[in-house]
């Protein structure tokens, strides 16, 4: 497998002229999803945790409810780039082949028509979990983010998601160039460790879109904290899905946008 960064020469110029050296940037391959011998989705990815990718993939898309419907996995690498390969449990590789008939089916134009659409606005669960969180742990989660991200250290160009609670920290992290990617590789590797997300936040290096907030609903998590800002779009889906959204967090401060009432001024109340 390629590593997820290389290092490779380059000409540095600054303002007293040109000099030789050499930068670390990050590897992106394409990576096909495929289940049951038919490919789901082709996306460019950072070369790392592929099996957290592929199941945090079927999870928040859907396409599976447990690590444990799929059946068998495999990466296969090939020159122009890697197959996940999955086959699934009967019944949701059944529910995958209609889904798949459905999509092609009255539009005329699969993906783009208006199953798509309907897709990408989808019904996400409601998250009323009550667990709360001081301010001053959502600090301390972010301070704890970027001595983490070991990839990005090296590259200063890579996403990451994380997953912190409160009293613990950060109990897992993944990095990706994709920040969709980055968290969907998140998801796998908290459902594959049996981690309870009810109780924790997810931490976002990237701005935060409707996906992503689409994605974190899938999960079950009720809190997201974001280094930048959200879409208006990802405000009304994370206010409808019942998760509490905290963006433009900084080492000063932070803004929250829906639910605020899971953000207490100190520890007064973990549930």
């Amino acid at each position: 497998m390629q590593p997820p960064f290389l290092r490779v020469p380059r000409t540095l110029w600054r303002a007293e002229g040109a000099s030789a050296g050499e930068r670390a940037i990050p590897e992106e391959v394409a990576v096909a999803l495929t289940y049951d011998g038919s490919t789901q989705a082709v996306m460019m990815a950072t070369p790392s945790d592929l099996e957290d990718f592929a199941v945090g993939f079927s999870l928040s898309e859907g396409i599976i409810q447990h690590p444990s419907e799929i059946e068998r996995f495999e990466i296969v690498e090939q020159a122009i780039g890697v197959e996940l390969r999955m086959w699934l449990a009967a019944s949701r590789g059944q529910a995958l082949a209609s889904r798949r008939r459905y999509m092609a089916g009255p539009t005329g134009c699969g993906l783009c028509g208006i199953d798509s659409l309907s897709e990408a606005m989808r019904s996400l669960p409601f998250l009323g979990e009550a667990m709360r969180v001081s301010a001053s742990e959502i600090r301390a989660a972010l301070a704890a983010l970027a001595p983490l991200q070991l990839f990005n250290r090296e590259t200063h160009a890579m996403h990451a998601a994380a997953f912190a609670r409160a009293g613990e920290g950060v109990v897992a992290l993944r990095e990706d160039v994709g920040r969709h990617n980055a968290l969907d590789k998140l998801c796998g590797a908290l459902a594959r460790g049996g981690v309870d997300v009810a109780s924790g936040m997810v931490l976002l290096t990237s701005r935060v879109s409707v996906e992503m907030v689409q994605k974190t609903a899938m999960m079950g998590a009720p809190l997201i904290v974001a280094v930048s800002a959200p879409t208006a779009l990802a405000v009304r889906t994370a206010e409808a899905a019942g998760i509490t959204l905290v963006a433009i967090a900084r080492g000063d401060g932070f803004e929250v946008f829906t639910h605020p009432d899971r953000i207490a001024e100190e520890a007064a109340a973990h549930v």
